[in-house]
């Protein structure tokens, strides 16, 4: 039996809304056509439809004006973040991080062997100000600049340009995580940071993990000029884009425009599915606990209550709520907090879900 993502999970979008039947016809269409064509190897860059179509879209989403031959397929942001970092080798440089950040970075990260510097983030994204006061000999940046990970702010116009000046002065690269900009719910998104680099110095990089499903197992990199070539070539030997079927279903999806139709859907129905949760959080604790951070709810946990012990305790519920502990390199730095993602918030018995994580928050506290 297989079992779906519990109440409250990240980084799953909603069943319920995405045109399902719709998209598996494509599929089916895109599969048979694969079938009947000449065995050939495909292009380790990926399939060129869809190159086309995520350029198109990036220039009208995201502002960034580039070529398909500069856009790489990839397996999710892990395979784009592989790939990027295989092209720079940068061996033990030091790297900047966001404090909090997402955790399967700062891993993937470790992994490549570079030094980790986690830089604070407050209100305005990431404080530049530490990060070149105390590690300004830092050779790559990653940051999700649209919506920080997982506190949610957007990095200020000020803060990029003076990242983008200093990254090409000091030959820095740029990572950029678009990992959730598609799905900005207040307001209009914020340009890319791609879009303002004159330099090349940004390589963005994003997925349809959170828009379409993370079974696709897809995403993509927007390589600067002068890497497009490393990027092919490291792509063709040791990053394998997914098969041909599901890139060219997806260009399709995207060119025939279901997919911005599925995307305003989207926003339609997690904006009121954010403010349901908002309500009911907000009738158990006081108002400053709780934050909305892009497409989670941030409930914070005081009086030194575990957000790791509460998870445990509501899995057992049917809720995955993420405890904010973990994001923190720091343990220092740490604090206490559950993000309840908006996507699989339940649209039934919500006050009733509220009611129970808030019954195991306080049989945690009562331990205490």
């Amino acid at each position: 039996m297989t079992r779906g993502p519990g109440l409250f999970q990240m980084g799953i979008p909603a069943s319920e809304i995405f045109p399902a039947t719709l998209f598996a016809r494509i599929c089916a269409n895109a599969i048979r056509a694969e079938a009947m064509a000449p065995p050939l190897n495909p292009d380790p860059r990926g399939e060129l439809a869809l190159r086309r179509e995520i350029a198109g879209y990036l220039a009208v989403a995201r502002g960034i004006t580039c070529l398909p031959s500069q856009v790489i397929i990839t397996a999710g942001f892990a395979g784009g973040l592989g790939l990027a970092l295989g092209v720079l080798g940068l061996g033990a440089a030091t790297a900047w991080i966001e404090e909090p950040g997402f955790p399967w970075t700062r891993k993937g990260l470790e992994l490549a062997g570079l030094s980790l510097a986690p830089v604070p983030v407050d209100c305005d994204g990431i404080d530049l100000d530490h990060g070149l006061r105390h590690h300004s000999a830092a050779k790559l940046v990653v940051v999700t600049p649209g919506q920080q990970a997982p506190l949610g702010a957007t990095l200020s116009l000020e803060r990029r340009l003076r990242l983008l000046e200093w990254a090409a002065a000091n030959q820095v690269w740029v990572i950029e995580d678009d990992y959730l900009s598609d799905l900005q719910l207040t307001g209009r998104a914020a340009p890319a940071l791609a879009s303002l680099d004159r330099d090349g110095r940004v390589i963005h990089i994003s997925s349809f993990s959170k828009t379409i499903s993370p079974t696709l197992r897809m995403g993509f990199v927007v390589a600067p000029p002068e890497l497009v070539g490393r990027f092919a070539e490291i792509a063709a030997c040791l990053a394998p884009a997914p098969g041909p079927a599901v890139q060219l279903a997806t260009a399709e999806f995207m060119h025939e425009g279901h997919y911005i139709r599925h995307l305003r859907r989207t926003k339609r129905a997690y904006v009121a599915k954010r403010e349901a949760l908002l309500e009911h959080l907000q009738r158990f604790t006081s108002a400053h606990q709780v934050a909305a951070p892009g497409l989670a709810a941030l409930l914070k946990l005081t009086g030194g209550t575990s957000d790791l012990a509460v998870a445990r305790e509501v899995s057992a519920l049917g809720m995955s709520p993420a405890p904010l502990f973990p994001w923190y390199a720091s343990a220092a730095a740490a604090e206490s907090g559950l993000l309840l993602g908006v996507a699989t918030t339940p649209a039934r018995n919500l006050a009733q879900t509220c009611d129970r994580l808030f019954d195991a928050i306080r049989r945690i506290k009562a331990r205490r």
